[in-house]
Parts: structure tokens; C-alpha cells; sequence
């Protein structure tokens, strides 16, 4: 996308959001294929299309709730990721309950599975990363961009608007607050 094409899309996602039916049509194709990029990134590893679909429908669901207004692509994109990671902590909290109860398996257990098999709790994670954001917002947000949303180092520099440098060791520094947070065995890849 270039920049106006981006100018052009915030345009659109806030009058899609005022209720213009025109512009959601024009904006719904783009943001879907983007929010499905994005879930297919965090849920790569073999999970089922429906599952994409899922995740991407129930964060969609979150970001046309919202009231605030869209500052850029770049910060539509920061929200989706923190809403995905709100949809997958919603779940993980869903099975832990129904596993108490002698529960039925949930929608997204396989996506919950990708954050397992790298010794990963959604919901410490989520808590480590709300800590984080008390002490400096950018880096819990450079985490949401580069983990959730799959941005690479560079794109999450450029919507964070700092330099790739100060991401770099942003993102040394979060990983390494999150590991003795979370424990040892736990690494964000």
C-alpha cells in the first residue's frame, strides 16, 4: 500500500465506523484480508482455516465496537492485534473454565495449542504484557505489533514512529522483561 492508499483506508475505516455503509463495503475486503494475514501469522503451524476465521471474525466484531476514532492504518492494525490478543485470552479463560466444569473443547483450543507448545500461558502473557504497559506503553505496543500482528521489525518501527534501531533493542528489552516475567522455559519467538 502506498501512503495515500493508507490516508485512504483510515478514511474509509472512519466513516465505515460512522455508519457509512458505502465505505464499510470499500473497507471490509481490504481489513479482512489484512486481519486474516494477521491471524494466519500467529496461528501459523498447521491450525485450521476455521479457526482463522474465527479469530479474525470475533476481533472484527471487537474493532467495529469500538467509539475511538482510527488515527492511521498503522494504529487499526496496533487495536487489531490487541483485539486478537483479547480474543485468544478470552478463550484461553473459556477452557480453563470448561476443563474445571469436565468441559467440551472450545473453538480455538488448537490456536491455544500453538502458545502451549512454546510453554506460553494467553493468560499470564496478556497480564505480563498489561505490567509492561504500565511501565512503558511502547514496548508492550511493539510487542502487540511484532508478536500478535506478525509486523516485521521495520513496519512496527514505522507505525510506532521510531527508529528500527530503537525497536531492536525495544524489542531485546521486552523479550527479555517478558522471559523473567513469565519464566525461563517461555520465549516469544
Amino acid at each position: 500500500m502506498t501512503a495515500g492508499d493508507e490516508q485512504d483506508l483510515t478514511v474509509w475505516l472512519e466513516r465505515a465506523r460512522a455508519g457509512d455503509r458505502d465505505a464499510a463495503e470499500r473497507v471490509f475486503p481490504v481489513v479482512y484480508d489484512e486481519l486474516r494475514r494477521i491471524a494466519s501469522a500467529r496461528l501459523r503451524g498447521g491450525q485450521a482455516t476455521l479457526e482463522t476465521t474465527g479469530l479474525v471474525h470475533e476481533a472484527y466484531l471487537k474493532l467495529v465496537r469500538r467509539d475511538a476514532p482510527w488515527e492511521s492504518r498503522g494504529h487499526f492494525f496496533g487495536v487489531a492485534a490487541r483485539a486478537m490478543r483479547s480474543v485468544l485470552v478470552d478463550h484461553a479463560r473459556q477452557r480453563a473454565a470448561a476443563k474445571r466444569q469436565g468441559g467440551r473443547r472450545e473453538p480455538l483450543s488448537d490456536a491455544l495449542a500453538w502458545f502451549e507448545a512454546r510453554s506460553i500461558d494467553v493468560v499470564d502473557l496478556d497480564e505480563a504484557l498489561e505490567a509492561l504497559g504500565r511501565e512503558d506503553a511502547r514496548k508492550r505496543n511493539l510487542v502487540d505489533l511484532r508478536f500478535f500482528a506478525g509486523l516485521p521489525t521495520e513496519r512496527a518501527a514505522e507505525v510506532l514512529g521510531v527508529s528500527v534501531a530503537t525497536a531492536e533493542r525495544d524489542w531485546a528489552f521486552a523479550r527479555a522483561w517478558l522471559a523473567r516475567r513469565l519464566g525461563p522455559g517461555c520465549a516469544l519467538p
